[in-house]
């Protein structure tokens, strides 16, 4: 792996418990991950690990073969060959986007300075824009300036600290494949932190959820989805929610949205539903009530009571006209592997 953390633990100075625990992943060359999770979680502490910005307490962080990082020995960030985007880009106001630029290649010779400076520009698309100040400068143009200074040095590892939480939901959307594609293009290995789901699936290789800095799974988007490791990652990843289950006296586990199709181990206890997985049908013994509605143009999502109390979600036909208080006819999903827990 190019990229290597084995049982990491970050732990800040009078805390009783680490910030950041055990966590153990690999990045191959090329690839790009992400750190996902909810605020407090513990993702940019370990970034700040990665970039040599805090000492580890226990673990070793390896980069290409290189131990940069164990418990007494930390290599300083400037000699990890390491290029990081802050979250509010740490544009110097003062220099031009050209000379923000070269402010990552100083000791190089003037004319490498020139070329390479003109080079990123155009990577990011901003050939035009070199003698422009930050403040003269669109949100989006002033994250591809830092990205281009981040990537004129030809790091060993590209990191990005929430590089689209200043910019509004549709340029996010955008930009998010935009770098994912200049990323791949330059073939530059990227550690990524956010706290939104659809910015992760959209740019990473690989995915780890955090949760109260514990590496909960380090997986590919669907397997994440499909496949979660945990409860937590079940509810994190795609809005999941758990429905719980039991075994009748037949051993049949049932549940509020009725038996279980296939075979389960007898101790599990939760069922992983999302919205899609219920449909609407008016003939089916299984009835919830209808706690309210929202209309997302092609579709409504309804909200929920099933017999047992339990509030859940489904995605319903958009002509459906219904009413709080009614009670709907609903089925589980019979298409799909089902993703139990145990006790």
């Amino acid at each position: 792996m190019h990229l290597s953390l084995d049982q990491v633990s970050i732990r800040y100075s009078g805390q009783p418990v680490d910030a950041v625990h055990q966590v153990s992943f690999g990045l191959a060359a090329g690839d790009i991950g992400v750190l996902l999770g909810p605020s407090g979680c513990g993702k940019t502490t370990l970034l700040r690990g990665v970039a040599g910005l805090e000492p580890l307490a226990s673990g070793t962080l390896t980069l290409a073969g290189q131990t940069l990082s164990r418990p007494g020995q930390t290599t300083p960030p400037e000699q990890r060959q390491m290029g990081m985007v802050f979250q509010d880009y740490a544009l110097f106001p003062h220099l031009s986007v050209e000379r923000n630029i070269a402010y990552g290649l100083h000791g190089q010779p003037a004319e490498r300075q020139r070329q390479r400076t003109a080079e990123v520009l155009e990577l990011v698309g901003l050939a035009d824009l070199g003698k422009r100040y930050p403040h003269e400068l669109s949100g989006g143009q002033q994250q591809r300036v830092a990205l281009a200074r981040a990537l004129a040095p030809d790091p060993r590892l590209l990191l990005l600290d929430e590089p689209f939480s200043n910019l509004d939901i549709n340029l996010r959307e955008r930009l998010a494949q935009e770098l994912r594609t200049l990323l791949k293009q330059t073939g530059t290995t990227t550690l990524l932190v956010t706290h939104d789901q659809q910015e992760a699936f959209a740019m990473g290789d690989r995915i780890g959820v955090l949760d109260q800095g514990r590496m909960q799974q380090w997986a590919d988007a669907r397997t994440l989805y499909d496949a979660p490791a945990t409860p937590f990652v079940a509810r994190f990843i795609g809005h999941g929610m758990l429905l719980p289950i039991q075994a009748d006296a037949n051993g049949q586990l049932q549940s509020a949205l009725g038996a279980l199709p296939g075979q389960h181990a007898a101790n599990s206890r939760q069922l992983l539903l999302r919205s899609h997985d219920l449909q609407y049908d008016p003939l089916s013994p299984i009835h919830a009530r209808l706690l309210g509605s929202s209309y997302q143009g092609s579709h409504q999502i309804y909200t929920l009571e099933l017999a047992d109390g339990s509030t859940v979600q489904a995605t319903m036909p958009a002509v459906l006209q219904h009413t709080p208080g009614e009670m709907i006819g609903v089925r589980l999903q019979q298409d799909r592997g089902l993703v139990v827990f145990g006790e």
